[in-house]
């Protein structure tokens, strides 16, 4: 063991992605356990100031999926209250949640990323109709789009549109998770994801949704996608994608584990979607499977992250 402190796991919480939340929770806090850590489950709530007093938290691993859990609030929470925690600051924590900002910063270190806009709810919309034409009037790309909430994971809130007359329920569907929304431009290929611990590049894992994309559904039910590990590309190709990681872990000043997203289009162009600063730890999730092609087994996993917020390392 490398610590005698008493471990608290934040799951849960009030995101979208609180179910999943839990359920990374709860493989992270029986691995504790099983490493022998002094270790408690936390569904985060409103009193959770009161919560990790009265349950003696020394450290915390924190494993909250969107929301206050992964902008940046609870990680400011609990540097006033003097807790370490795992995974990244709040700058790197609030950067990489907000699709907009994070793509200003990719771009500006040479980055690619799809072409987009930036949708705002109070620009396009007048008494529950939205103006289509306001928006296709600044777009520079053809549809189909992926339209998307600025400020959430787990692919919540997305839609594909192929058709001029679905840019508006598509628009209302991702409304309902904020007031800024990313149309981009729908990039057909295949999905790699890369896993970062550290600095270090653990590797990487093909997607292949049995869904027409790589959606909530298909993320979180097992036998509705298919992992090739490692992704089957070219192997410079393969090179460039992790060094593209990397470079994305570090403009935003992320620190632990992240999971950072790729497409690679049909002429074998990446482009970077997200980074994911707490990634899934449930039973389908990707980090768990990089890390096991690595050699890493999940117990090691949560411990490597652990280490790495004992070491103060934000």
């Amino acid at each position: 063991m490398i610590t005698e402190k008493r471990i608290g796991v934040l799951a849960g919480g009030t995101s979208a992605e609180r179910d999943v939340s839990l359920r990374s929770g709860d493989a992270v806090y029986k691995a504790l356990i099983g490493l022998g850590y002094d270790a408690v489950f936390i569904d985060v709530s409103a009193d959770v100031c009161r919560t990790l007093r009265e349950n003696g938290v020394e450290i915390a691993f924190v494993v909250l999926h969107g929301g206050h859990g992964e902008n940046g609030a609870i990680q400011g929470l609990l540097e006033v209250m003097g807790i370490p925690y795992t995974g990244s600051g709040i700058l790197g924590s609030a950067l990489a949640m907000d699709k907009e900002a994070s793509k200003m910063a990719f771009i500006s270190h040479g980055i690619p990323v799809a072409p987009f806009i930036v949708v705002r709810r109070k620009e396009v919309e007048n008494r529950g109709r939205i103006n289509i034409q306001a928006i296709t009037a600044i777009t520079d790309f053809p549809l189909p789009w992926v339209v998307k909430p600025a400020t959430e994971g787990s692919s919540i809130g997305v839609s594909i549109v192929r058709l001029e007359e679905q840019i508006e329920a598509a628009l209302k569907q991702a409304f309902e998770y904020g007031d800024r929304v990313l149309a981009e431009r729908y990039v057909k290929g295949k999905e790699i994801q890369i896993g970062i611990l550290g600095e270090k590049v653990l590797g990487g894992v093909e997607v292949r949704p049995l869904r027409e994309f790589y959606n909530y559904e298909a993320k979180y039910t097992p036998g509705l996608t298919n992992y090739i590990l490692p992704p089957e590309i070219d192997r410079s190709k393969y090179g460039t994608i992790k060094a593209f990681a990397l470079q994305a872990h570090k403009a935003l000043g992320c620190k632990g584990a992240t999971r950072v997203d790729f497409i690679l289009d049909e002429s074998n162009n990446p482009f970077l979607l997200e980074v994911n600063t707490i990634p899934g730890m449930t039973e389908t999730s990707l980090l768990p499977k990089i890390a096991m092609l690595a050699g890493v087994e999940f117990p090691d996993l949560i411990e490597k992250i652990l280490a790495s917020a004992l070491r103060g390392e934000r």
